[in-house]
This record gives structure tokens, C-alpha cells and sequence, in this order.
């Protein structure tokens, strides 16, 4: 991994992107639960963060059977 040569591979930038959207969507939703804003439920910036964070969980999961070939 630490080769001159090393090259992330597709399926392990889908599975890094699919881990950073679900962790984002847990931590945003985690966020709310906790009271972290005084109002109560999910507020614009939250859903839209929210959207985001679903996009880059769907675009990992389409990369993950791509394969090794080198992203």
C-alpha cells in the first residue's frame, strides 16, 4: 500500500465512499436526536446534507462491483 506504484482500486473507493455516506447520515440524523439545534426536526441545511451524504453512499455502492481495475 505504500508502494511507489499503488493505485486505489474502484471496489475500495466505493467502499470508503459508501462508509463516508452512511457515517455522514448517521452523524447528521445523530445530530437532531441530540438536540444539537434549539428547534425541533430536520431543518433545510439538514436535508440537504442529508441528500448529499445518500448521493455519495449510491455512488459507492455502483463502484463496488466495478472490480480492482484502478479508479
Amino acid at each position: 500500500m505504500l508502494s511507489k506504484d499503488y493505485t486505489i482500486s474502484k471496489r475500495q473507493l466505493g467502499f470508503i465512499l459508501l462508509l463516508i455516506g452512511f457515517l455522514g447520515a448517521i452523524g447528521i440524523l445523530a445530530i437532531d436526536l441530540l438536540g444539537g439545534g434549539q428547534q425541533g426536526g430536520i431543518g433545510p441545511a439538514q436535508m440537504f446534507a442529508l441528500g448529499i451524504m445518500i448521493v455519495i453512499g449510491i455512488v459507492g455502492l455502483t463502484l463496488i462491483p466495478l472490480g480492482d481495475t484502478p479508479a
